[in-house]
């Protein structure tokens, strides 16, 4: 990690930038500053993109709303740059996901002004739940996984992965919402309906997936990495990890192992993978298996690709519907 290095050039390149908008500041008149104010729009920055789909959702033209992780992008372990971190001295909210997702986040929220800029942490309040992928670890495996584990514990102690479940987003929505309402009180009413609209197309989606999830004749998800805990937990459905919360963090040959007597004990027939993490172990496991693959997008992140073809975060849950459907409906 670089997090030192970065706080210590973002600390002088703040210093130089605050100081030249200060100078500028004073030497507006009165009148022009209340102008300047008065035509602000406000600016919000956003983690990660299903962040920044809840926030835009909400605010649409009212607010600039930003994505700090570029499209195509992994954001586990994707950290701002310096330049990215002075530019979100200038926002008026900072919104980001929480339970130990944004590991840079420690460094970043103790130098915002906090008069400044706002800080939101979208999973305020809401119920987090444990990892589970190191609870059937035999205990002969435990030297194999210790640098793993390292890496596992830099994501916290709770699966950070909350919007990949609609009842969760939801939640995370109304904070978004709250917090949109409180920066720019004028424009609630706009906020308001947009946010209706938000609830009421996450609102229909839980319903789809409990209505289909009532046909699955298996509950088993076998997926790429621990990114799932929030959807099974919610719909009653029970999640088989490759990978730790952290895609990155390689399995162990025994671990591979214990997976396929796992696959075959419930007859898995579809292994799932993700768009923006490896697919090999995935096509690994399901040919040892004799399995197909399917895939399951946690709508951590975009491609470039899919953005241009119109997709969002509720478009990539109903792709998953589908693939849910096709892989625990036979």
């Amino acid at each position: 990690m670089k997090k030192t290095a970065i706080a210590i050039t973002m600390i002088m390149l703040l210093s130089v930038l605050l100081g030249g908008c200060a100078a500028k500041q004073a030497s507006l008149e009165p009148e022009e500053m209340k102008a300047l104010e008065g035509s602000k729009i406000l600016k919000a920055y956003t983690s990660f993109y299903p962040i920044y789909f809840l926030t835009k959702e909400i605010a649409g033209e009212q607010a600039e709303v930003v994505c700090m992780v570029p499209a195509g992008a992994e954001p586990h372990d994707w950290e701002p740059s310096p330049k990215t971190i002075v530019q979100l001295q200038n926002a008026d909210l900072f919104i980001y996901n929480g339970a130990g997702m944004e590991t840079w986040t420690d460094t970043i929220i103790g130098t915002l002004q906090k008069n400044k800029t706002k800080v939101v942490m979208a999973s305020e309040g809401i119920e987090l739940i444990k990892p589970e992928e190191h609870e059937h670890r035999h205990e002969d495996e435990k030297e194999t996984h210790d640098e793993g584990e390292e890496e596992e514990h830099e994501h916290g102690e709770f699966d950070p992965h909350v919007w990949v479940s609609p009842l969760r987003a939801k939640a995370q929505a109304e904070n978004i919402f709250r917090a949109l309402v409180e920066a720019d009180p004028s424009n609630k009413s706009h906020y308001q309906e947009n946010y209706q609209v938000l609830t009421a197309k996450l609102e229909k989606l839980d319903m789809d997936i409990r209505e289909a999830s009532k046909s699955f004749k298996s509950n088993v998800l076998v997926v790429s990495h621990e990114a799932f805990g929030y959807l099974t937990h919610d719909y009653n459905l029970e999640q088989i990890a490759i990978r730790g919360v952290n895609p990155e963090a390689e399995p162990s040959p025994a671990k591979m192992a214990e997976l396929v007597e796992e696959c075959r004990e419930h007859g898995v027939k579809y292994i799932f993978f993700e768009k923006l993490v490896s697919p090999k172990l995935s096509e690994a496991l399901a040919r040892e298996v004799g399995a197909q693959t399917l895939v399951l997008h946690d709508a951590a992140g975009l491609s470039e690709e899919d953005i241009k073809s119109g997709k969002s975060y509720i478009t990539v849950m109903y792709d998953n519907l589908e693939n849910l459907k096709k892989a625990l409906g036979e």
